[in-house]
C-alpha cells in the first residue's frame, strides 16, 4: 500500500483550534462497517450505542510540560522536546536546532536545570542528561511548557483542556485525544448505567505523532512507547468478553496497547515498550469497537482506523465529515465505530 493512498482534501477552517465549551457537546459519527452506514449524532448520545455488559478503555496517561527553552553552553537558543524517560535524570528527547546540538553539549534552562547530551537515538534524536536541584518533576512544572500539535495556532486558555478528566499517570508529550470529550458527569452515567470503566497507560510519544514518510506504508516503522496493562483491566476485559460485551477502546492509544498486549492472541497484563504499527491487513484480537477523533491525512493514525473499519469507507466517511463541517484533529469531533454492529 501507497502513502498517497491515505491522503485527503482539508480545508483548514475545519481544523479546530479551541475545544468545545463543553466537552461532551461534540459532535459524533457513528459508523457500522458491516452495513456501512453513517449516523450524525452528539457525543453526550454515546450511552445510547452502549449495553451494559460493555466495558470502555481509557488511556489515563498525563500531558508533561514536555517543551523545554533554553541556550546553549556555547552560545544560542535551544529546545528540547521530551519523549521517553529512561531513568531518574535520563531521557529521550528531540533537539533544535539537531545539526548543532551534538553529543557532549550543554543546555542551560536556568540555575536550577541543565542536560548533557550523552547520546543519539535511532530515531534522530537524543539521550539528555539532567542536573537540578529538588525534584525534576517540580522543576519541570515551572520551566516546561505544555505543548500544542503545530496545527493548533491558539493559545489554550486552560491547559487542563489538553488533559483528560481522567488523566492521572504522567509521561505524554501529547494528549489521547478521543478521551478529550468524556465529561466526570457522562462517566458517572455510563458507570451507572453498568457499563465497565477500565484503564490503560501509554504514554504517548513520537510513535503516536511522527509522520509516515515512507512512500510504502509498510516500510513505516514505529518508535517505542511505554506501556502498561493493569491486571484489573485485563480482568474486566476478559469478563466483557466472556459475557458477549464490547470491548470499546477509547483512542488510537488504547487500541494499540490492548492490540500490543496480546499480540500471540491472549491479553497479558503487564508493562512495556511496543512499536505495533496497525494499518490495512491486521486482524484485531481484543478491540471490538472504536471511538476516536478525526486525524490528520497520511498519519499512522489513519491507516490504523482504516484497518479496523474499512479503508474505503473510512475515506467516505471523511468525505462526508468535510461536507458536514465536522471540526477535526485534536480538538476536533469524534467518531464511534462497532465492528460487531
Amino acid at each position: 500500500m501507497l502513502l498517497k493512498d491515505f491522503d485527503y482534501e482539508l480545508p483548514t477552517e475545519l481544523i479546530a483550534q479551541k475545544p468545545e465549551a463543553v466537552r461532551n457537546n461534540s459532535r459524533l459519527m457513528v459508523l457500522d462497517p458491516k452495513a456501512e452506514t453513517i449516523e450524525h449524532r452528539r457525543f453526550y448520545e454515546l450511552g445510547e450505542f452502549l449495553d451494559a455488559k460493555d466495558a470502555l478503555i481509557f488511556n489515563d496517561t498525563r500531558v508533561i510540560p514536555a517543551r523545554l527553552l533554553g541556550r546553549r553552553e556555547t552560545g544560542g537558543k535551544a529546545e528540547v522536546f521530551l519523549l521517553n524517560r529512561l531513568d531518574l535524570t535520563r531521557w529521550e528527547v528531540l533537539v533544535k536546532p539537531g545539526r548543532r546540538i551534538k553529543v557532549g553539549g550543554k543546555i542551560i534552562f536556568g540555575e536550577e536545570l541543565s542536560a548533557k547530551i550523552i547520546g543519539e537515538t535511532d530515531f534522530g534524536g537524543r539521550v539528555a542528561e539532567f542536573s537540578f536541584d529538588g525534584v525534576f518533576e517540580d522543576v519541570l512544572a515551572r520551566l516546561g511548557e505544555t505543548p500544542l500539535p503545530p496545527y493548533i495556532h491558539e493559545k489554550l486558555s486552560d491547559p487542563e483542556r489538553y488533559q483528560t478528566v481522567y488523566a492521572k499517570i504522567p509521561g505524554s508529550a501529547a494528549a489521547p485525544t478521543a478521551g478529550l470529550h468524556f465529561t466526570d458527569g457522562q462517566l458517572k452515567n455510563l458507570a451507572d448505567k453498568g457499563i465497565g470503566l477500565g484503564f490503560v497507560t501509554l504514554h504517548v510519544g513520537l510513535g503516536t505523532f511522527r509522520p509516515v514518510q515512507t512512500e510504502r506504508i509498510e516500510d513505516h516503522v514505529m518508535h517505542r512507547e511505554f506501556y502498561r496493562l493493569p491486571e484489573e483491566t485485563a480482568r474486566l476485559v476478559e469478563s466483557t468478553k466472556k459475557n458477549g460485551g464490547k470491548v470499546v477502546a477509547v483512542g488510537t492509544t488504547a487500541i494499540r496497547t490492548l492490540e500490543a498486549a496480546s499480540a500471540d492472541g491472549k491479553l497479558r497484563p503487564g508493562s512495556g515498550f511496543t512499536d505495533i504499527f496497525i494499518y490495512p491487513g491486521y486482524e484485531f484480537k481484543t478491540v471490538d469497537a472504536v471511538i476516536t477523533n478525526f486525524h490528520l491525512p497520511k498519519s499512522s493514525l489513519i491507516m490504523l482506523i482504516s484497518a479496523f473499519a474499512g479503508k474505503d469507507f473510512v475515506f467516505r466517511a471523511y468525505e462526508e465529515a468535510v461536507r458536514e463541517k465536522y471540526r477535526f484533529f485534536s480538538f476536533g469531533d469524534a467518531m464511534y465505530i462497532n465492528s460487531r454492529a
